[in-house]
């Protein structure tokens, strides 16, 4: 067992699969310490690993089309986050920076370590995966939404003028 494993059940995502293959999960995770100031995630670059957040603070962090860079949302470990989880999905490049506000000690996955786990825990995997997608759907929601307020607000502007 991990030494994680208990650390672990707090985490949302586990909250329907079943101690043992939460142990069969726990022990595919790599342990990565990130001091305070380091990128664990860089925006722009291919990755094919989803994270835990077990100790620390990070910022997720977006570029501007002039490169201004912006803090979208502060994370603790005390949130039972993840980040990362569109790699375990595509191969595309990833759409935010995550750097280490403090230090920290995250748990990472690798796509190809997931896929496997999924396959010979399909229960598990799909219970997983379901989590993930509907975290997906609310972020895109929640997007749409701010773009929606934006897109108000630009033509609130243009009629004032």
């Amino acid at each position: 067992m991990s030494k994680y494993t208990e650390r672990l059940k707090s985490f949302p995502l586990f909250g329907n699969i079943s101690e043992a293959d939460l142990n069969d999960f726990a022990s595919l995770l790599e342990e990565v310490k990130a001091p305070a100031g380091c990128n664990i995630i860089t925006e722009g670059e291919t990755g094919s690993d989803m994270y835990f957040l077990v100790e620390g603070e990070v910022d997720i962090i977006k570029t501007t089309i002039f490169g201004d860079k912006f803090v979208c949302a502060s994370l603790g470990s005390d949130m039972g986050c993840v980040f990362g989880e569109m790699a375990l999905l595509d191969s595309d490049e990833r759409s935010a920076s995550v750097k280490a506000k403090t230090d920290c000690v995250t748990l990472k996955i690798s796509r190809n370590d997931f896929d496997k786990y999924a396959e010979s825990h399909p229960s598990a995997g799909v219970s997983l995966l379901k989590f993930i997608g509907i975290n997906l759907v609310r972020n895109i929601r929640r997007e749409n939404e701010n773009l929606n307020l934006v897109y108000q607000a630009l033509i609130e502007e243009i009629e004032s003028n």
